[in-house]
Parts: C-alpha cells; sequence; structure tokens
C-alpha cells in the first residue's frame, strides 16, 4: 500500500494545465528576507475559560500575535531573518481530505527551498498513523508534479486520525525526534488543530526541538474565528456543490413533479448549505442553527416544509429543491437527546440489539417512531468526537418519508389539493471533495504552505498558519500567525445518562451566526427563494475567465480583517505615545486621559463575563 504513495498521477489535458499554474504571493513572503512583527499577548475569546486553558497550556497560552512584513514596512521592532539554516520538517495530513491541501505541501517545499536548498521536507505516509509508525516519504519538485493544484490526499494518504492519547502523542514525539525534525505540520481541521495544540504544549514541556505548525484545511467551512476567514477546500466544495443543486433546480422546473431533496457535508454546522443556498437559490434550506435556536422539533420540521408545499402548489407549482446540513439530526432537540442516549448505551458495551430495550419510556417510543432504516443508523457508533457519523445518518430520506406521509395525509382529509407529492434524495459529499481545487483554494493553500515557512523562521511553536482580507487580490492579503490556544474555548456539556458535565479547552466548530450579514442575506431572500423559482446556476469550475476569481458569497459579505484591525489599532496606540510624552501641554494630557477613560469604559463592559458580547456559539 506504501508503495502507491507519491507515485505520478496519469493526467488529463485539463489536469495538466492546472499543474502548470503557479499561485502569486503576497508582497510579504518574496524575497529571501522574514519580516516578523510580534504584537501584544492573546487571549481567549471567552474570557471564562481563560484560567481552564491557561492552566491547560502553561508553555503556549498567552503567546503574541505574529504579523510577517514587506520590504517596504516600516516597523523599528520588526524581527528581520536573513540567515536560513537548512531545515528538517515533517507534514502530515488529519481529517477529511479536503480541495487544495496538495498546494499545502507544494508552499511549505517550495519556500524551504528557497530559503535555503539544502532543507528537507518529509511527508508522513498514512495520515498520522505513518506518523506514528515513521513512514515516510521525501517530497521532491518530481514527485509534486503531478499533485499541483489538483485534488484529495493521495500523494501522502490519510487514515481515521487523531493525535490525542498519551501513547499516540509519545509515538509523535519519538518520531520527531528520532528524525531529527525542526517542525511538524498538521493540516486539518478543528479537531487536528486542538491535537495540534496539545502537541506543541507536550514539545514545550519536553523541551524536544520541534515546533508544530496547525494549517486551516476543512471542506466543512467551521474552523473560522476573528483569526481565521476561512478554510482551504471549503470555496471548492461550495463551488461543486452547487453547480450539482442548480442542475437539481433546473430538472425540477423542466419535469414540474419533483421535489430534491439534498443533504450536504458539512459535519455540525451548516456554513456548506448556508453558501451552497447563496449561489443557487434552492426553495429552501433548514439551517441546523435555526432548529437548534429556534428548538424545533421534527414535527415542527415536517410542517414547516409541507406548508411550503401546499403554498407552491397553489400556485401550481408542484416541484422544489430543499437543503438540508448533514447536522441537522443533531440540532432537533428531542433526536439529539435520543442520540445521546444511545451513546451512552453503546459506551458501557450495550450491543445495538438489545439498545432499544434499554432506552427511558420517551426515547424508547421516539426510536420506534422512526422508520427502519434510520433506527439502524443512529445505532452506529459515534465518532471520536462523540457526535454521530452524520455521513451515514440519511436525514433527507427521513424528512422526505415524513412529509410523504403528512402530504398524504393532508390529502385524504381535503385541506391540499394539489398534484400527489414526490420525493427524491440525494446526498453530496463524496462527489465534491476529491474535486480539483478551485483557483482561490489552489492561491489559499499554496501561500498557507509559505506562511508555515515564515513562522519555522520566527522560531514559533503553537501557531495556526494565517491570512485575512481575502476577499481581496492575493497582492492585498495580510499574513500573519495566531496562538491556537487564543482560538480555543471551553465548552461543558454531558456525556450521557448519570455522566457529569466537564470542560476541556478546544478549538471548537464554529456556527453560523444568525445574526451576522450572511444569514442576513439569506433571510432578505428567503421568502423570493420559497416562493419564486429565482434559481441560479453558477455552472461548472472555472479556472479563467468570467467566474474564475469569483470568491465565497459568506467570505464577501462579512466584514472580516481582524489581524489588520489589530495591526491599526496597534499603529494608533503608537501615534498616542508619541504625542502624549512627558512635555507635552495640559490640554492635550486632559484631551488623551478622557478619551482613554471613555474607551477603557466602553470595553470593561464589552468585555466583562455577563456580556454576551464575545461567548463563543
Amino acid at each position: 500500500m506504501d508503495a502507491d504513495y507519491g507515485i505520478a498521477r496519469e493526467l488529463s489535458d485539463l489536469q495538466k494545465l492546472r499543474s502548470q499554474y503557479q499561485p502569486e504571493l503576497p508582497p510579504c513572503l518574496q524575497g529571501t528576507t522574514v519580516r516578523v512583527e510580534l504584537g501584544d499577548a492573546t487571549t481567549a475569546a471567552d474570557p471564562s475559560g481563560e484560567h481552564v486553558i491557561s492552566r491547560s497550556f502553561p508553555h503556549t497560552y498567552g503567546q503574541p500575535l505574529a504579523h510577517f512584513l514587506r520590504a517596504t514596512a516600516k516597523v523599528s521592532d520588526a524581527q528581520i531573518i536573513t540567515e536560513h539554516p537548512a531545515k528538517r520538517v515533517g507534514i502530515v495530513f488529519c481529517g477529511r481530505q479536503s480541495p487544495g491541501g496538495h498546494n499545502v505541501i507544494w508552499g511549505i517545499h517550495d519556500a524551504l527551498k528557497i530559503h535555503n536548498p539544502n532543507s528537507t521536507l518529509l511527508g508522513f505516509l498514512g495520515g498520522s498513523e505513518g506518523l506514528f509508525a515513521q513512514k515516510t516519504l521525501e517530497i521532491t519538485n518530481d514527485i509534486l508534479a503531478t499533485y499541483k493544484n489538483q485534488g484529495g490526499y493521495d500523494m501522502l494518504g490519510r487514515t481515521k486520525d487523531q493525535i490525542r492519547t498519551t501513547e499516540q502523542v509519545n509515538a509523535a514525539m519519538a518520531a520527531c525526534k528520532a528524525l531529527n525534525l525542526d517542525s511538524l505540520i498538521i493540516i486539518g481541521g478543528v479537531t487536528s488543530n486542538t491535537d495540534a495544540a496539545q502537541l506543541a504544549e507536550t514539545f514545550a514541556e519536553a523541551k524536544c526541538q520541534t515546533k508544530v505548525v496547525g494549517v486551516p484545511v476543512t471542506l466543512n467551512g467551521d474552523l473560522k474565528n476573528q483569526f481565521v476567514e476561512t478554510n482551504v477546500g471549503f470555496d471548492t466544495i461550495c463551488k461543486v456543490n452547487s453547480q450539482l443543486i442548480s442542475n437539481m433546480c433546473t430538472d425540477a422546473l423542466s419535469a414540474e413533479k419533483y421535489y430534491y431533496f439534498i443533504r450536504l457535508m458539512g459535519r455540525k454546522a451548516s456554513h456548506v448549505a448556508l453558501e451552497c443556498t447563496l449561489q443557487s437559490h434552492p426553495n429552501m434550506v433548514i439551517l441546523g442553527e435555526e432548529v437548534a435556536a429556534s428548538k424545533l422539533t421534527l414535527f415542527d420540521i415536517t410542517n414547516k416544509i409541507c406548508d411550503t408545499v401546499q403554498a407552491r402548489a397553489e400556485q401550481d407549482k408542484n416541484h422544489g429543491v430543499i437543503l438540508l446540513p448533514e447536522g441537522l439530526i443533531e440540532s432537533i432537540p428531542e433526536v439529539y437527546a435520543l442520540l445521546q442516549e444511545i451513546h451512552g448505551l453503546l459506551t458501557q458495551g450495550i450491543s445495538t440489539d438489545k439498545i432499544s430495550s434499554q432506552l427511558s419510556p420517551w426515547a424508547s417510543a421516539l426510536f420506534e417512531f422512526l422508520p427502519p432504516f434510520i433506527k439502524k443508523q443512529l445505532l452506529l457508533h459515534p465518532e471520536s468526537d462523540d457526535s454521530a457519523q452524520l455521513s451515514q445518518i440519511e436525514t433527507e430520506k427521513l424528512i422526505a418519508h415524513l412529509v410523504e406521509t403528512e402530504m398524504n395525509k393532508r390529502l385524504k382529509e381535503g385541506t391540499y389539493k394539489g398534484k400527489k407529492f414526490n420525493a427524491i434524495c440525494h446526498f453530496f459529499g463524496y462527489q465534491a471533495r476529491g474535486s480539483l481545487p478551485s483557483k482561490f483554494d489552489c492561491d489559499y493553500a499554496y501561500v498557507l504552505g509559505h506562511v508555515c515557512y515564515h513562522i519555522l523562521a520566527a522560531g514559533l511553536n503553537g501557531y495556526m498558519a494565517t491570512l485575512t482580507n481575502l476577499k481581496n487580490p492575493v497582492n492585498k492579503w495580510r499574513c500573519g500567525a495566531a496562538p491556537i490556544t487564543a482560538m480555543m474555548s471551553v465548552k461543558r456539556y454531558g456525556r450521557g445518562p448519570g455522566k457529569a458535565s466537564l470542560g476541556k479547552p478546544a478549538v471548537h466548530p464554529a456556527t453560523v451566526d444568525l445574526k451576522g450579514k450572511s444569514y442576513e442575506l439569506l433571510s432578505q431572500n428567503a421568502t423570493k427563494f420559497l416562493l419564486d423559482d429565482v434559481y441560479r446556476n453558477p455552472g461548472p469550475l472555472q479556472f479563467d475567465g468570467p467566474g474564475a476569481d469569483a470568491k465565497a458569497i459568506t467570505l464577501c459579505v462579512e466584514d472580516q480583517d481582524y489581524m489588520g484591525r489589530i495591526k491599526k489599532l496597534q499603529e494608533y496606540l503608537d501615534k498616542v505615545r508619541t504625542i502624549v510624552k512627558p512635555g507635552c501641554s495640559q490640554d492635550v494630557l486632559k484631551a488623551a486621559l478622557s478619551a482613554m477613560s471613555s474607551v477603557t469604559e466602553i470595553l470593561s463592559v464589552m468585555t466583562s463575563p455577563s456580556s454576551n458580547v464575545n461567548t463563543p456559539f
């Protein structure tokens, strides 16, 4: 099996053309000099969890932000790095494959060789299992040749990845020491980067020379926070899915007799479903975050969709397209509670054929109400993060079944006078995640690879490579790094009957912000989408011409660039220090004191524990 990794691919003409595309670098990453400015110490976004995080990560919590600067930047205390000794770097794919992952490897390889041709990049074969077993492949230009700007993770492969137990962490450290690695780069999402933070802390405590760096790569789009605007792969996944959804919309409009229920991959959060809705304009989307916020039951969701079908039938429209995120099933209160009971019993070693008899009366009643195929899927063992195997639970078929049952009931009662309800179900997930990456993801991933080298050159440990201002052209992107611990929060939750709640620092998935501009845009158009067939087809992925430079709508409408604003604030504070110093006039001093007093009072209120401003979802 290992012999298959890194072999030259057979490329189509389009793949060959894509392999020749050279992503652009922002000015701050060009040349061989690394210029880094370290900002103030970071803190946790959620003040209530700060003491838990700082206690769990004493060596890596509170580290400063890092900003990488262009040659023309005039920053007096910037660190200028011109000497670049040869480095040995290891890189590993963790978590599910996401389009663009190969370009991260390409980027770090190019950066290493530009700064010192004697540097070595080792790829671990088969994900974290390959890391533990010290199975490596030296990355060269020849190996990279047929993987540049290509989809998948097949150059190195991956497994069911985690680096969490003491045994796993020790195996990772042993591998890094044995291979004399200066840095270990972990490519993955929220779970993988949480593991990266723990690994960095353990390495620091053990005085291991290997610095750990994380890269935000996940198709789910849920590794979002003030430092990370989007993830590698999200742009591609949404564009590919949006075309498939649009094709279904066109088919529905042509036949005028089917309702398509489409479940979209994306784990617990509904970012993919929201973005695809804004791109393709289906008739309806049920976001998990809406369901959780409104505590909608299965009955509520069923009636909501049935009312839509009935309203459209009154306009002589007996067709439609409805999107469902795969995490929807866990957002329905009674189903989530049922899953918690099931997972608790599975943890106790109860066999699946005896689970139903061990459930509480209400949970048993719900379980028996569900169709047989859903019962079987709910009994699957949970993932490593205790969530259900969402990709295996056919929520779209469950909802379609319940809607069909209710519509037949209304038809029989005479309250619905439209045509017989017909549903066709689809799950879009695996079809998109092996796609050729979009131009944006090619650029984003490659640049992140270069940022990883800059982090290594600056001697930083426990950081994530970050790029902000992404809705602008590449030459305007801001390159930096943020401590992974600054992205953590502490959630307390139960794990089955009789289990006490607990709090554990982690990078948690960001959910759709129901107060954000993206959701506001959806809300403004929801009625039009519902009743008017304003379907929009963005077409297949474009690599040149119209559409090639299009970016995710949710990325473009949000007001982000947190790192840029932190930098701007620092500039203002520096100006204040320059103007207000011993010898300035009384009037200047009074004005400064008055202004600073007002600002600190406002900020104190906003950051107090009783305020919800900084509470993560």
